[in-house]
């Protein structure tokens, strides 16, 4: 398959592509904008790649949409450019409106068009696969709840309102127009290359420069935590064996409360960087309660057996592991830290320096 990947400089969008790239023989055309959270350099390893190809283009520009599909031919769509920091999308909902409702439309239209211009034969490979968040259900009541792919949808912020207006965009599209269209839903990611304004990233360079590590309330929200290369081989499963008109919701089954990641990444800092900043004697001192955010969803947890029934799919990383590897990984990768948190990593175009 060749595979468009919309969003594929992100930190999950930059997974599915390593994983593709690293374990299948697909071609794939990463499709980005490159706002502040694009980041080439989370794909240094595969960009040289002759199976990949980068254009920078934004999902709202319907004639380079338009281009990009003429141009590249794709077998399949993997729909991930979105605005996702809910505190953003708090303090600036019209971007997410943009991009991620009319965004989404313009996409699918520039699909919709491409597709009913393929022969018989391609028509029938084509597959239009939209990624999106568990946040569109809101939260849960119960301990015992779980989201399924029947869960009415709630959502409680700019944010999740936005991805749930794509989500209702897609099964239109379907229904309406015949787009051979599929939706994950997915629980909180994490991992390597993940951007540091995102809890675990922020808490642990935040940990390592010695600043405080600010938890929202009292830090008793709840969420499913899925490892971000367990979760790209989902979407690739889905993609390439998923049902047209399915929903799959994707979780790893570690549920914790912000507070607890927080005292696991302490901990696990204490035991791999036990030299600490000046003035620093615990990571774990360096605990700061904040005003919650407005409209905080208390719990989120997924009940992902359909995927693992339909699609044989199971995350292989536990929470201890996965969590393990992350801290890992960004003691390692410090410079890519560094070019974040400087900004010199947006000066990175076409894969050079500007």
């Amino acid at each position: 398959m060749k595979i468009l990947v919309t969003g594929g400089a992100g930190f999950i969008g930059s997974a599915v592509i390593r994983h593709i790239i690293n374990n299948t023989k697909d071609s794939v055309v990463n499709l980005d904008k490159l706002t502040y959270a694009g980041n080439l350099q989370s794909l240094e390893t595969v960009s040289g790649d002759a199976r990949y190809a980068f254009e920078q283009v934004d999902i709202c520009n319907r004639a380079e949409l338009d281009r990009v599909f003429l141009q590249h031919q794709p077998d399949a769509v993997m729909h991930l450019a979105a605005e996702s920091h809910v505190d953003r999308s708090i303090d600036g909902p019209a971007a997410f409106i943009e991009t991620n409702i009319v965004g989404s439309y313009t996409l699918l239209e520039a699909a919709r068009q491409y597709w009913q211009s393929l022969s018989a034969e391609a028509k029938a490979v084509f597959r239009f696969h939209h990624i999106s968040t568990d946040e569109v259900y809101g939260d849960l009541e119960g301990p015992e709840d779980l989201f399924t792919e029947q869960t009415p949808y709630a959502p409680s912020s700019p944010y999740s309102a936005s991805k749930a207006s794509s989500d209702h965009l897609v099964r239109a599209w379907l229904r309406t127009y015949g787009l051979p269209t599929v939706i994950t839903n997915c629980s909180n990611n994490y991992g390597p290359y993940h951007f540091p304004e995102k809890l675990i990233p922020l808490m642990i360079l935040n940990a390592l420069e010695g600043k405080p590590l600010p938890v929202y309330g009292k830090g008793n929200q709840i969420r499913d935590w899925l490892y971000v290369e367990d979760h790209a081989r989902a979407l690739y499963k889905v993609v390439s064996e998923g049902k047209i008109g399915e929903t799959y919701n994707i979780g790893g089954h570690n549920e914790k409360q912000n507070i607890e990641v927080v005292h696991i990444l302490c901990e696990l800092l204490e035991e791999l960087c036990p030299t600490k900043p000046a003035g620093v004697q615990h990571y774990k001192d360096l605990i700061t309660y904040v005003k919650d955010r407005p409209g905080h969803d208390l719990r989120y947890a997924i009940d992902a057996s359909k995927i693992e029934q339909q699609l044989g799919w199971v995350p292989e990383e536990t929470f201890e592991s996965g969590i393990r590897k992350t801290v890992i990984w960004y003691l390692n990768n410090q410079q890519w830290c560094k070019n974040v948190q400087d900004g010199s990593y947006q000066r990175q175009r076409l894969g050079v320096e500007a």
